[in-house]
């Protein structure tokens, strides 16, 4: 089995998001993990980046065609991260599928749709290159938002990876529901400054099971050994 972390909207370095928890759920288990580069996010070229949501969607379904079949893959989708698994449709090498504080869009919503239902959305500006970012913020406020459960350094080093996002990732609607038909687990961040904790629920509603965390948007940062908990009991119950 393998595991692919698929990051939220407006970041890059994915591995670094995902490593605290790849190391503890690979000293337990073994399972190895990676993280997919998105192009909406300038991860692979320059020229991919205005591809948005189907340039991720594309990335994700090449990476899953390269896991072994008889293995198969967990994907993880964090926040924006759930909105590109739905959008890479069915694949046959997906197993499980993990949200955290993330979407299960119904085919036809597009990541800004979903964000325009929040009380209090993250400030997101758009820049004159045809992509946005969040706007608004310094390292001490982002912080405050996003990772206020987790130690100075790793603020530190997630604000040195926040990054501009093309536009189409925002605003394209989805057009297939990947979600649909799999085993899947959602973790409710019950204590998320960035996402409701009602959005999160909604979204729960839909996952094959649903548990609630104590953390904040980042739970693989602030405690991993709570999330790789939640990804053994679901290989258990599978």
């Amino acid at each position: 089995m393998e595991l692919i972390f698929v990051h939220g909207a407006l970041v890059r370095d994915g591995q670094w998001w995902w490593q605290r928890s790849a190391d503890v759920l690979e000293n337990r288990t073994g399972i190895r993990s990676r993280a997919l580069l998105l192009p909406s996010c300038g991860e692979i070229t320059p020229e991919q980046t205005a591809g948005g949501l189907a340039a991720d969607a594309a990335a994700l379904r090449a990476e899953l065609d390269s896991v072994d079949a008889d293995e198969g893959a967990i994907v993880v989708g964090h926040s924006y991260g759930g909105t590109v698994i739905a959008e890479a449709g069915q694949h046959p090498a997906v197993k499980h599928l993990l949200y955290v504080s993330s979407y299960l869009p119904e085919v036809g919503q597009s990541q800004g749709m979903i964000m325009s239902d929040e009380a209090d959305p993250v400030s997101i500006g758009m820049n004159d290159d045809g992509t946005l970012g969040v706007a608004g913020y310094d390292e001490a406020s982002f912080a405050a938002r996003f990772l206020h459960d987790a130690d100075a350094q790793v603020r530190h080093e997630a604000w040195q990876r926040v990054t501009t996002q093309a536009v189409e990732a925002f605003m394209t609607p989805t057009s297939r529901a990947g979600w649909q038909n799999v085993d899947s687990t959602y973790l409710v961040c019950g204590d998320d400054r960035s996402t409701s904790v009602s959005l999160q629920r909604l979204h729960a509603a839909r996952a094959t099971r649903s548990a609630e965390l104590p953390t904040g948007h980042h739970p693989f940062l602030s405690r991993p050994e709570m999330v790789v908990d939640h990804l053994q009991a679901m290989l258990r119950s599978a």
